[in-house]
């Protein structure tokens, strides 16, 4: 079993929920519930690895917030 971390946003236009995996090529989907969407984001995730494990060339850091003034 393998354990990827996804970045999550909430489309305004479509209110559908979107997700990637950082630095996984491919490794993207959407659905309109989180459960949706992680069903869906499990299932690319298994296709993509039918080609073998990726190098993962990015990594989830966490949020930032910055200040304009």
């Amino acid at each position: 079993m393998r354990t990827y971390t996804a970045v999550i946003e909430r489309c305004p236009d479509t209110r559908l929920y979107v997700g990637y995996v950082p630095g996984f090529p491919g490794a993207h989907s959407q659905g309109e519930t989180l459960e949706e969407l992680n069903a869906n984001l499990r299932e690319v995730i298994e296709l993509l690895l039918e080609d073998g494990e990726p190098i993962l060339d990015g990594e989830y850091v966490g949020t930032q917030t910055v200040l304009v003034t």
